[in-house]
Protein backbone atom coordinates (compact mmCIF):
# COMPACT_ATOMS: atom_id res chain seq x y z
CA UNK A 1 0.00 0.00 0.00
CA UNK A 2 1.05 3.61 -0.42
CA UNK A 3 1.09 5.92 2.61
CA UNK A 4 0.28 9.58 2.25
CA UNK A 5 3.49 11.57 2.56
CA UNK A 6 4.10 14.84 4.36
CA UNK A 7 4.30 16.59 0.99
CA UNK A 8 0.68 15.79 0.10
CA UNK A 9 -2.38 17.86 0.89
CA UNK A 10 -3.20 17.13 4.53
CA UNK A 11 -5.80 14.35 4.86
CA UNK A 12 -9.09 15.42 6.38
CA UNK A 13 -11.27 12.29 6.38
CA UNK A 14 -10.32 9.00 8.07
CA UNK A 15 -11.99 5.99 6.45
CA UNK A 16 -12.75 2.70 8.20
CA UNK A 17 -12.22 -0.52 6.22
CA UNK A 18 -14.31 -3.62 6.91
CA UNK A 19 -13.27 -7.18 6.16
CA UNK A 20 -16.45 -9.01 5.18
CA UNK A 21 -14.82 -12.44 5.08
CA UNK A 22 -14.15 -12.92 1.37
CA UNK A 23 -10.41 -13.38 0.88
CA UNK A 24 -10.68 -13.26 -2.94
CA UNK A 25 -12.46 -9.89 -2.99
CA UNK A 26 -11.38 -7.92 -6.06
CA UNK A 27 -12.31 -4.57 -7.60
CA UNK A 28 -16.03 -3.82 -7.67
CA UNK A 29 -17.70 -1.17 -9.82
CA UNK A 30 -21.01 0.46 -8.87
CA UNK A 31 -22.44 -2.45 -6.88
CA UNK A 32 -23.30 -0.79 -3.55
CA UNK A 33 -26.58 0.83 -2.51
CA UNK A 34 -28.30 2.19 0.59
CA UNK A 35 -31.74 0.57 0.85
CA UNK A 36 -34.93 1.79 2.54
CA UNK A 37 -34.33 -0.55 5.48
CA UNK A 38 -31.29 1.56 6.42
CA UNK A 39 -28.80 -1.12 5.42
CA UNK A 40 -26.01 -1.04 2.84
CA UNK A 41 -26.04 -3.82 0.24
CA UNK A 42 -22.95 -4.57 -1.82
CA UNK A 43 -21.17 -7.15 -3.98
CA UNK A 44 -17.55 -8.21 -3.62
CA UNK A 45 -16.16 -9.29 -6.96
CA UNK A 46 -14.03 -12.32 -7.78
CA UNK A 47 -11.50 -12.82 -10.57
CA UNK A 48 -11.40 -16.57 -9.89
CA UNK A 49 -12.41 -19.33 -12.28
CA UNK A 50 -13.45 -21.40 -9.26
CA UNK A 51 -15.57 -19.07 -7.13
CA UNK A 52 -17.92 -16.26 -8.07
CA UNK A 53 -18.68 -12.90 -6.49
CA UNK A 54 -20.41 -12.63 -3.14
CA UNK A 55 -23.24 -10.40 -1.92
CA UNK A 56 -23.18 -8.86 1.57
CA UNK A 57 -25.11 -6.43 3.73
CA UNK A 58 -23.82 -3.92 6.28
CA UNK A 59 -26.05 -2.86 9.18
CA UNK A 60 -25.10 0.56 10.61
CA UNK A 61 -27.17 -0.15 13.73
CA UNK A 62 -24.92 -3.05 14.72
CA UNK A 63 -21.82 -1.95 12.78
CA UNK A 64 -21.56 -5.42 11.28
CA UNK A 65 -21.44 -7.12 7.88
CA UNK A 66 -23.24 -10.32 6.92
CA UNK A 67 -22.95 -12.63 3.93
CA UNK A 68 -26.11 -13.05 1.85
CA UNK A 69 -25.33 -15.18 -1.19
CA UNK A 70 -22.95 -16.44 -3.87
CA UNK A 71 -23.85 -14.88 -7.22
CA UNK A 72 -23.36 -18.13 -9.15
CA UNK A 73 -25.70 -19.95 -6.76
CA UNK A 74 -28.35 -17.24 -7.14
CA UNK A 75 -28.25 -17.75 -10.91
CA UNK A 76 -28.74 -21.51 -10.56
CA UNK A 77 -25.34 -22.31 -12.05
CA UNK A 78 -23.51 -23.83 -9.08
CA UNK A 79 -23.28 -27.19 -10.87
CA UNK A 80 -22.88 -25.89 -14.42
CA UNK A 81 -19.06 -26.19 -14.39
CA UNK A 82 -18.93 -22.89 -16.25
CA UNK A 83 -17.08 -19.64 -15.60
CA UNK A 84 -18.82 -18.28 -12.49
CA UNK A 85 -20.78 -15.08 -12.06
CA UNK A 86 -17.80 -13.05 -10.90
CA UNK A 87 -19.34 -9.71 -10.08
CA UNK A 88 -22.09 -7.19 -10.40
CA UNK A 89 -21.27 -4.03 -12.34
CA UNK A 90 -24.48 -2.13 -11.51
CA UNK A 91 -26.17 -0.42 -8.60
CA UNK A 92 -29.08 -2.05 -6.79
CA UNK A 93 -32.40 -0.42 -7.70
CA UNK A 94 -35.19 -0.66 -5.14
CA UNK A 95 -38.81 -1.05 -6.25
CA UNK A 96 -41.86 -2.47 -4.45
CA UNK A 97 -39.81 -3.95 -1.62
CA UNK A 98 -37.23 -5.60 -3.86
CA UNK A 99 -33.68 -4.79 -4.93
CA UNK A 100 -33.00 -5.34 -8.62
CA UNK A 101 -29.49 -5.84 -9.97
CA UNK A 102 -27.50 -7.81 -12.55
CA UNK A 103 -24.47 -10.10 -12.73
CA UNK A 104 -21.35 -9.92 -14.86
CA UNK A 105 -18.23 -11.92 -15.64
CA UNK A 106 -15.25 -11.43 -13.34
CA UNK A 107 -12.42 -13.05 -15.32
CA UNK A 108 -10.99 -11.89 -18.62
CA UNK A 109 -8.54 -12.94 -21.27
CA UNK A 110 -6.10 -10.15 -22.07
CA UNK A 111 -5.66 -9.74 -25.83
CA UNK A 112 -3.41 -6.87 -26.95
CA UNK A 113 -3.80 -5.36 -23.49
CA UNK A 114 -7.61 -5.40 -23.76
CA UNK A 115 -9.96 -7.41 -21.56
CA UNK A 116 -12.02 -9.91 -23.55
CA UNK A 117 -14.38 -12.79 -22.84
CA UNK A 118 -12.20 -15.85 -22.16
CA UNK A 119 -12.04 -18.23 -25.10
CA UNK A 120 -9.32 -20.49 -23.65
CA UNK A 121 -11.05 -21.59 -20.47
CA UNK A 122 -8.89 -23.53 -17.96
CA UNK A 123 -9.71 -26.53 -15.79
CA UNK A 124 -12.20 -28.00 -18.23
CA UNK A 125 -14.79 -25.34 -17.48
CA UNK A 126 -17.41 -24.18 -19.95
CA UNK A 127 -17.49 -20.64 -21.27
CA UNK A 128 -19.38 -17.92 -19.44
CA UNK A 129 -23.15 -18.54 -19.78
CA UNK A 130 -24.17 -14.86 -19.60
CA UNK A 131 -25.17 -12.33 -16.97
CA UNK A 132 -28.52 -12.42 -15.18
CA UNK A 133 -31.12 -9.95 -13.99
CA UNK A 134 -31.79 -10.74 -10.31
CA UNK A 135 -34.21 -9.53 -7.62
CA UNK A 136 -33.82 -9.68 -3.84
CA UNK A 137 -36.83 -9.40 -1.53
CA UNK A 138 -35.90 -7.16 1.41
CA UNK A 139 -38.57 -8.67 3.67
CA UNK A 140 -38.17 -12.39 2.96
CA UNK A 141 -34.51 -12.45 1.93
CA UNK A 142 -35.39 -14.48 -1.16
CA UNK A 143 -33.56 -14.11 -4.48
CA UNK A 144 -35.22 -14.61 -7.85
CA UNK A 145 -33.38 -15.33 -11.10
CA UNK A 146 -35.28 -13.27 -13.67
CA UNK A 147 -33.54 -13.53 -17.05
CA UNK A 148 -30.20 -14.23 -18.73
CA UNK A 149 -28.44 -11.99 -21.23
CA UNK A 150 -28.06 -13.16 -24.85
CA UNK A 151 -24.95 -14.57 -26.54
CA UNK A 152 -23.10 -15.35 -23.30
CA UNK A 153 -22.66 -11.63 -22.61
CA UNK A 154 -22.29 -10.10 -19.18
CA UNK A 155 -24.57 -7.27 -18.07
CA UNK A 156 -22.42 -4.17 -17.84
CA UNK A 157 -24.97 -1.38 -17.43
CA UNK A 158 -28.46 -1.32 -15.94
CA UNK A 159 -31.24 1.01 -14.86
CA UNK A 160 -34.91 0.71 -13.94
CA UNK A 161 -38.16 2.37 -14.94
CA UNK A 162 -39.92 2.32 -11.57
CA UNK A 163 -43.23 3.51 -13.02
CA UNK A 164 -43.60 1.01 -15.87
CA UNK A 165 -41.66 -1.89 -14.39
CA UNK A 166 -38.83 -2.34 -16.89
CA UNK A 167 -35.16 -3.18 -16.36
CA UNK A 168 -32.82 -1.95 -19.09
CA UNK A 169 -29.33 -3.28 -19.67
CA UNK A 170 -26.32 -2.99 -21.95
CA UNK A 171 -24.31 -6.18 -22.28
CA UNK A 172 -20.55 -6.67 -22.53
CA UNK A 173 -18.49 -6.94 -24.65
CA UNK A 174 -20.60 -6.57 -27.82
CA UNK A 175 -23.08 -4.12 -26.33
CA UNK A 176 -26.62 -5.43 -26.82
CA UNK A 177 -29.40 -3.24 -25.44
CA UNK A 178 -31.85 -5.47 -23.53
CA UNK A 179 -35.30 -4.72 -22.09
CA UNK A 180 -36.76 -6.87 -19.30
CA UNK A 181 -40.44 -6.37 -18.52
CA UNK A 182 -40.85 -7.23 -14.83
CA UNK A 183 -44.63 -7.62 -14.92
CA UNK A 184 -44.67 -9.74 -18.07
CA UNK A 185 -41.48 -11.64 -17.12
CA UNK A 186 -40.17 -11.22 -20.66
CA UNK A 187 -36.78 -10.24 -22.08
CA UNK A 188 -36.32 -8.43 -25.38
CA UNK A 189 -32.99 -8.01 -27.17
CA UNK A 190 -33.25 -4.70 -29.01
CA UNK A 191 -29.88 -4.59 -30.78
CA UNK A 192 -26.27 -3.43 -30.59
CA UNK A 193 -25.78 0.09 -29.25
CA UNK A 194 -22.42 1.07 -30.78
CA UNK A 195 -20.62 -0.85 -33.57
CA UNK A 196 -19.18 -4.04 -32.00
CA UNK A 197 -18.65 -2.50 -28.59
CA UNK A 198 -15.56 -3.57 -26.67
CA UNK A 199 -15.29 -6.76 -28.74
CA UNK A 200 -14.47 -4.71 -31.81
CA UNK A 201 -11.12 -4.13 -33.49
CA UNK A 202 -9.29 -0.98 -32.30
CA UNK A 203 -9.17 1.59 -35.05
CA UNK A 204 -12.19 0.04 -36.76
CA UNK A 205 -15.37 -1.14 -35.00
CA UNK A 206 -14.20 -0.90 -31.37
CA UNK A 207 -16.39 1.36 -29.18
CA UNK A 208 -16.22 1.70 -25.40
CA UNK A 209 -19.68 1.14 -23.94
CA UNK A 210 -21.79 3.46 -21.81
CA UNK A 211 -21.76 2.58 -18.10
CA UNK A 212 -24.83 4.52 -16.97
CA UNK A 213 -28.36 5.06 -18.28
CA UNK A 214 -31.20 7.31 -17.13
CA UNK A 215 -34.98 7.01 -17.44
CA UNK A 216 -37.26 10.01 -17.76
CA UNK A 217 -40.02 8.89 -15.37
CA UNK A 218 -42.59 11.15 -17.01
CA UNK A 219 -42.63 9.46 -20.42
CA UNK A 220 -40.61 6.26 -19.86
CA UNK A 221 -37.84 7.01 -22.35
CA UNK A 222 -34.39 5.69 -21.40
CA UNK A 223 -31.22 7.50 -22.50
CA UNK A 224 -27.61 6.42 -22.89
CA UNK A 225 -24.52 7.86 -24.55
CA UNK A 226 -21.98 6.55 -27.05
CA UNK A 227 -18.23 7.05 -27.28
CA UNK A 228 -18.80 9.15 -30.43
CA UNK A 229 -20.76 11.59 -28.26
CA UNK A 230 -24.26 10.79 -29.47
CA UNK A 231 -27.18 10.47 -27.06
CA UNK A 232 -29.51 7.59 -27.91
CA UNK A 233 -32.96 6.81 -26.59
CA UNK A 234 -35.27 3.81 -26.38
CA UNK A 235 -38.91 3.43 -25.42
CA UNK A 236 -40.58 0.01 -25.02
CA UNK A 237 -43.59 1.14 -27.05
CA UNK A 238 -41.48 2.22 -30.01
CA UNK A 239 -39.31 0.34 -32.46
CA UNK A 240 -35.57 0.22 -31.92
CA UNK A 241 -33.03 2.76 -30.70
CA UNK A 242 -33.18 6.36 -31.86
CA UNK A 243 -30.44 9.02 -31.88
CA UNK A 244 -31.25 12.50 -30.63
CA UNK A 245 -30.69 14.88 -33.54
CA UNK A 246 -30.26 18.21 -31.76
CA UNK A 247 -27.83 17.49 -28.92
CA UNK A 248 -24.55 15.64 -28.40
CA UNK A 249 -21.62 15.35 -26.00
CA UNK A 250 -18.86 16.40 -28.39
CA UNK A 251 -17.89 19.40 -26.29
CA UNK A 252 -14.45 21.01 -26.39
CA UNK A 253 -14.35 21.14 -22.57
CA UNK A 254 -14.64 17.34 -22.40
CA UNK A 255 -11.47 16.85 -24.46
CA UNK A 256 -10.77 15.24 -27.83
CA UNK A 257 -11.12 11.50 -28.40
CA UNK A 258 -10.84 8.86 -31.08
CA UNK A 259 -13.87 6.66 -30.30
CA UNK A 260 -12.34 3.71 -32.20
CA UNK A 261 -9.46 3.46 -29.71
CA UNK A 262 -9.52 1.94 -26.20
CA UNK A 263 -8.18 3.66 -23.10
CA UNK A 264 -10.88 6.21 -22.26
CA UNK A 265 -14.67 6.53 -22.14
CA UNK A 266 -14.48 8.88 -25.11
CA UNK A 267 -17.37 11.34 -25.17
CA UNK A 268 -19.57 9.02 -23.07
CA UNK A 269 -20.94 10.36 -19.86
CA UNK A 270 -19.57 8.35 -16.97
CA UNK A 271 -22.56 8.45 -14.62
CA UNK A 272 -25.99 10.08 -14.75
CA UNK A 273 -29.16 10.28 -12.64
CA UNK A 274 -32.62 11.87 -12.91
CA UNK A 275 -33.28 14.99 -10.84
CA UNK A 276 -37.04 15.31 -10.42
CA UNK A 277 -37.27 18.93 -9.11
CA UNK A 278 -35.91 20.27 -12.41
CA UNK A 279 -37.11 17.43 -14.66
CA UNK A 280 -33.58 17.01 -16.03
CA UNK A 281 -30.69 14.59 -15.63
CA UNK A 282 -27.39 15.45 -13.97
CA UNK A 283 -24.35 13.66 -15.32
CA UNK A 284 -20.58 13.64 -15.05
CA UNK A 285 -18.09 13.29 -17.88
CA UNK A 286 -15.45 10.98 -16.47
CA UNK A 287 -12.18 12.15 -17.94
CA UNK A 288 -12.75 15.89 -17.66
CA UNK A 289 -14.81 15.73 -14.47
CA UNK A 290 -17.39 18.22 -15.74
CA UNK A 291 -20.87 18.14 -14.19
CA UNK A 292 -23.63 18.87 -16.70
CA UNK A 293 -27.39 19.04 -16.99
CA UNK A 294 -29.17 17.12 -19.74
CA UNK A 295 -32.70 18.20 -20.68
CA UNK A 296 -34.13 15.47 -22.92
CA UNK A 297 -37.21 17.44 -23.94
CA UNK A 298 -35.31 20.53 -24.99
CA UNK A 299 -32.43 18.31 -26.22
CA UNK A 300 -29.94 20.53 -24.43
CA UNK A 301 -26.67 20.04 -22.52
CA UNK A 302 -25.56 22.71 -20.05
CA UNK A 303 -22.22 22.59 -18.25
CA UNK A 304 -22.56 23.35 -14.53
CA UNK A 305 -19.20 22.96 -12.74
CA UNK A 306 -15.97 21.02 -12.83
CA UNK A 307 -16.30 18.51 -9.96
CA UNK A 308 -12.73 17.31 -9.87
CA UNK A 309 -10.74 17.79 -6.66
CA UNK A 310 -9.31 21.21 -5.84
CA UNK A 311 -5.74 20.06 -6.61
CA UNK A 312 -6.95 18.67 -9.97
CA UNK A 313 -8.76 21.91 -10.80
CA UNK A 314 -5.57 23.84 -10.11
CA UNK A 315 -3.37 21.47 -12.11
CA UNK A 316 -5.72 21.42 -15.10
CA UNK A 317 -4.91 17.75 -15.67
CA UNK A 318 -7.22 14.75 -16.01
CA UNK A 319 -7.31 12.33 -13.09
CA UNK A 320 -5.39 9.05 -13.21
CA UNK A 321 -8.25 6.60 -13.65
CA UNK A 322 -8.49 6.15 -17.41
CA UNK A 323 -12.31 6.02 -17.54
CA UNK A 324 -13.05 8.54 -14.78
CA UNK A 325 -14.94 7.64 -11.62
CA UNK A 326 -18.31 5.97 -10.99
CA UNK A 327 -18.74 7.16 -7.38
CA UNK A 328 -21.28 9.85 -8.32
CA UNK A 329 -24.65 9.97 -6.58
CA UNK A 330 -27.43 12.21 -5.30
CA UNK A 331 -27.49 12.29 -1.49
CA UNK A 332 -30.44 11.47 0.78
CA UNK A 333 -31.40 15.16 1.05
CA UNK A 334 -32.14 15.05 -2.70
CA UNK A 335 -30.21 18.31 -3.03
CA UNK A 336 -26.53 17.40 -2.75
CA UNK A 337 -24.38 15.50 -5.24
CA UNK A 338 -21.59 13.35 -3.78
CA UNK A 339 -18.58 12.46 -5.88
CA UNK A 340 -15.52 10.34 -5.07
CA UNK A 341 -12.71 11.31 -7.38
CA UNK A 342 -8.94 11.58 -7.64
CA UNK A 343 -6.45 14.22 -6.66
CA UNK A 344 -2.84 14.53 -7.80
CA UNK A 345 0.04 13.70 -5.48
CA UNK A 346 2.96 16.11 -5.22
CA UNK A 347 6.36 15.12 -3.92
CA UNK A 348 8.91 17.88 -3.43
CA UNK A 349 6.54 20.17 -5.30
CA UNK A 350 6.40 17.93 -8.38
CA UNK A 351 3.25 16.16 -9.53
CA UNK A 352 3.53 12.36 -9.61
CA UNK A 353 2.81 11.35 -13.20
CA UNK A 354 1.38 8.03 -14.33
CA UNK A 355 1.33 6.33 -17.71
CA UNK A 356 0.21 8.39 -20.68
CA UNK A 357 -2.18 5.72 -21.99
CA UNK A 358 -3.53 2.28 -21.12
CA UNK A 359 -5.85 0.15 -23.27
CA UNK A 360 -8.55 -0.49 -20.62
CA UNK A 361 -10.27 1.01 -17.61
CA UNK A 362 -7.74 1.32 -14.81
CA UNK A 363 -5.41 3.54 -12.85
CA UNK A 364 -2.64 5.07 -14.95
CA UNK A 365 -0.88 6.12 -11.75
CA UNK A 366 -1.25 6.67 -8.03
CA UNK A 367 -3.38 9.53 -6.71
CA UNK A 368 -5.30 10.58 -3.63
CA UNK A 369 -9.02 9.99 -3.12
CA UNK A 370 -11.15 13.09 -2.51
CA UNK A 371 -14.79 13.49 -1.50
CA UNK A 372 -16.55 16.30 -3.36
CA UNK A 373 -20.03 17.63 -2.61
CA UNK A 374 -22.09 19.97 -4.78
CA UNK A 375 -25.31 21.53 -3.52
CA UNK A 376 -27.52 21.83 -6.60
CA UNK A 377 -29.75 24.72 -5.54
CA UNK A 378 -27.03 27.00 -4.20
CA UNK A 379 -24.39 25.80 -6.70
CA UNK A 380 -21.97 25.29 -3.80
CA UNK A 381 -18.90 23.17 -4.55
CA UNK A 382 -16.76 21.78 -1.74
CA UNK A 383 -13.71 19.55 -1.71
CA UNK A 384 -13.64 17.81 1.67
CA UNK A 385 -10.04 16.80 1.15
CA UNK A 386 -8.07 13.55 0.78
CA UNK A 387 -9.34 10.39 2.43
CA UNK A 388 -6.97 8.00 4.19
CA UNK A 389 -7.15 4.99 6.46
CA UNK A 390 -6.03 5.27 10.07
CA UNK A 391 -2.63 3.78 9.19
CA UNK A 392 -2.04 6.55 6.64
CA UNK A 393 -2.55 4.47 3.48
CA UNK A 394 -4.83 5.50 0.64
CA UNK A 395 -8.06 3.91 -0.60
CA UNK A 396 -7.53 3.05 -4.28
CA UNK A 397 -9.58 1.74 -7.23
CA UNK A 398 -12.71 3.45 -5.90
CA UNK A 399 -15.64 3.29 -8.33
CA UNK A 400 -18.74 2.99 -6.18
CA UNK A 401 -20.73 5.13 -3.77
CA UNK A 402 -23.69 4.97 -1.41
CA UNK A 403 -24.79 7.49 1.21
CA UNK A 404 -26.42 6.26 4.38
CA UNK A 405 -29.41 7.89 6.07
CA UNK A 406 -27.09 9.57 8.60
CA UNK A 407 -24.85 10.98 5.87
CA UNK A 408 -22.08 8.40 6.23
CA UNK A 409 -20.44 7.68 2.89
CA UNK A 410 -19.83 4.08 1.83
CA UNK A 411 -17.68 2.75 -0.97
CA UNK A 412 -15.66 -0.29 -2.01
CA UNK A 413 -11.90 0.26 -2.07
CA UNK A 414 -8.61 -1.54 -1.89
CA UNK A 415 -6.79 -1.96 1.41
CA UNK A 416 -4.37 -4.36 3.05
CA UNK A 417 -5.80 -7.27 5.02
CA UNK A 418 -3.31 -9.56 6.74
CA UNK A 419 -0.62 -8.70 4.21
CA UNK A 420 -2.88 -9.24 1.20
CA UNK A 421 -4.53 -6.48 -0.86
CA UNK A 422 -8.27 -6.93 -1.27
CA UNK A 423 -11.22 -4.67 -2.05
CA UNK A 424 -14.01 -4.46 0.51
CA UNK A 425 -16.42 -2.12 2.26
CA UNK A 426 -15.14 1.26 3.43
CA UNK A 427 -17.02 3.77 5.58
CA UNK A 428 -16.22 7.49 5.40
CA UNK A 429 -17.55 9.86 8.09
CA UNK A 430 -20.48 12.12 7.28
CA UNK A 431 -19.53 15.59 6.09
CA UNK A 432 -21.30 18.86 6.80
Amino acid sequence: MNPVTETDVAPSLIATPYYSGFALAHDTYNAITAASDGKIYYVLSSESYEQGGQMYVYDPATDSTNWLADLTDICGEAKANAIPQGKSHVRFYESNGKLYFATHIGVYELIDGMEQLPQNVPNGRKRYPGGHFISYDLASGEFQNLAIAPEGEGILTMTIDHVRGHLYGITWPLGYFIDYNIRANSLKTVGLVSARGEAGVPGADYRVLCRSMVVDPLDGAVYFSTSEGDIDTYHPDKAGIQKLDNVDLRLDYFGKYDPTRPGSMGYNWRKIFWYAPEEVAYGIHGNSGYLFKFDPRQQRIELVERLTSEPSRKSGMFDQFSYGYLGFQLGPDQKTIYYLTGGPIYINGKRVKGEDQIARGGAKGLENLHLITFHIQSRTYRDHGPIVYADGTRPTYVNSLAIGADGSVYTLARFDHNGHEIQDLVKIPAVV
